[in-house]
């Protein structure tokens, strides 16, 4: 049965979520729970709260305090909540420390979820897999505590994926990341242009490199003129790329 032969799931609830601009804490209550971390487990019967973009609690009791912290409570009775991230290398074992687990619903980690009938999702594979081929039995899709689906549909205002392709260069004229960037041995020297070409130098061998360069906040990608792809990363008024830490100089 569809989601369009039933009444839409938490409705009202949506409408608040979406609202929320006051940073209310978001509460799934009554559900099983997929939290794929070793020491958590599956839980039955309990709740994921979240703040913002972050899980701060999972398990049972803690619709206790709901009314008490103004949470904006989700009914997911006959629910599983499952990581809408999966680490397949966790599920098959292949990671030796729990702090290695990525994308697990623990209390710290990013609220990455979804929320599925039981009957479809037997384990997070199959809950995973609902998302893929049977998008609208997903009760809700969850990115960084925002819906990005809710009873099967799109939300309004949902992000969404870039085009697929290369972009189009920026004009970066006036950006303070547009410069000679050099490293702290003085053998990297690289040039960013207001349009979003570089150039290296390295150990004295001028355009040992040469391509093209995009900025995403504090990331960059460079595409080489050899066909290969790299990436960097600003920090404060440092460019950390390929194990090189570069200041402008």
């Amino acid at each position: 049965m569809s989601t369009t032969d039933n009444p839409p799931w938490n409705a009202e609830t949506l409408g608040e979520i979406l609202s929320n601009e006051e940073g209310r804490p978001v509460l799934f209550t009554d559900a099983r729970i997929l939290t794929t971390d070793p020491l958590i487990g599956t839980m039955t019967g309990a709740d994921l709260l979240l703040v913002g973009s972050l899980i701060v609690g999972v398990g049972p009791g803690i619709v206790t305090a709901a009314q008490d912290d103004n949470a904006i409570v989700v009914n997911c009775t006959g629910m599983t909540v499952a990581p809408a991230v999966v680490d397949t290398v966790a599920l098959v074992g292949g990671r030796r420390r729990r702090t290695e687990y990525v994308a697990t619903l623990t209390p710290g980690n990013t609220t990455d979820f979804l929320v599925v009938p039981d009957e479809l999702a037997a384990d997070v594979p199959d809950a995973v897999a609902t998302l893929m081929t049977r998008p609208r039995q997903v009760r809700a899709l969850v990115v960084a505590g925002r819906p990005v689906l809710w009873a099967g549909t799109d939300v309004p205002g949902r992000s969404t994926a870039p085009e697929v392709g290369i972009p189009a260069a920026e004009d970066l004229t006036g950006s303070p990341r547009v410069g000679v960037w050099i490293d702290r041995n003085d053998f990297l020297h690289q040039v960013l242009t207001p349009d979003g070409r570089y150039d290296e130098t390295r150990g004295g061998r001028p355009h040992a490199y040469q391509g093209r360069y995009w900025i995403d906040g504090d990331r960059i990608d460079y595409l080489d003129d050899l066909g290969f792809w790299a990436y960097g990363e600003f920090r404060s008024d440092e460019l950390h790329h390929a194990g090189y830490v570069m200041k402008l100089g």
